[in-house]
């Protein structure tokens, strides 16, 4: 009976922290989509709102009515772009339509054809679509990795496996980057390392990681 009490308040604990990391992710997603909204789309739909009440001022010279309507159209274009790039980014299609694997493939093909980034994906596992909820955050965590390795790390190289190791489905994320001190890890609240730690918590796995100054960055985990 002790016994399986230990088991039973071990289980509620895994549960509890599980519940946990899913409320800092979900606040996490929600602060990022509302600075998105703010920085790109609002701005652009204040350069809208402002042309369009300069079109109301009286005796406008063609030219300048010309010249506002372009810029009203021109924004409007730029801020549907912007939609779709954030509607993309919450729920890729092909992640959605077609499963893990095939929405890994898009976002390394994307980086890829930015240009920046060199990409090694490599994969034996087969993802079960039936899983594709949880398989969300791993691709969150994938997106997460690729921004901190190029926007911050300044890596041009990046290797991605995914396997079974020990029993356990695993990725391995290597990049050549310019690293970071282990012991300050706390300090680097702009790496989003938090944010990877809560989603693998969700999934209910472990994480690894390694990285040295002038040496890139190593991240393991397994869901």
């Amino acid at each position: 009976m002790e016994k399986k009490l230990e088991f039973d308040d071990l289980d509620i604990f895994q549960k509890s922290t599980q519940l946990s990391a899913l409320v800092k992710t979900l606040e996490s997603d929600r602060k990022r989509i509302a600075q998105s909204l703010h920085d790109d789309i609002c701005s652009k739909l204040n350069v809208i709102s402002l042309n369009c009440h300069l079109l109301k001022i009286p005796n406008l010279p063609p030219k300048e009515i010309e010249e506002i309507t372009k810029n009203i159209i021109e924004y409007t274009s730029k801020a549907l772009n912007s939609s779709k790039k954030m509607t993309h980014s919450l729920l890729p299609p092909v992640l959605d339509k077609f499963g893990l694997h095939a929405g890994i493939e898009e976002l390394c093909a994307q980086l890829i054809d930015d240009g920046t980034v060199a990409i090694q994906y490599e994969n034996t596992l087969k993802f079960d679509f039936e899983e594709n909820d949880n398989h969300i955050h791993v691709f969150r965590i994938l997106q997460e990795l690729f921004a901190n390795s190029i926007q911050h790390g300044k890596a041009t190289s990046i290797s991605l496996f995914f396997d079974i190791i020990d029993g356990k489905r695993t990725c391995k994320y290597l990049d050549n980057g310019i690293g970071f001190d282990m012991n300050q890890l706390k300090n680097h609240k702009g790496l989003g390392i938090k944010n990877v730690v809560s989603r693998v918590e969700v999934l209910g796995g472990s994480l690894s990681m390694e990285s040295q100054i002038n040496n890139g960055i190593s991240v393991v985990f397994n869901f």
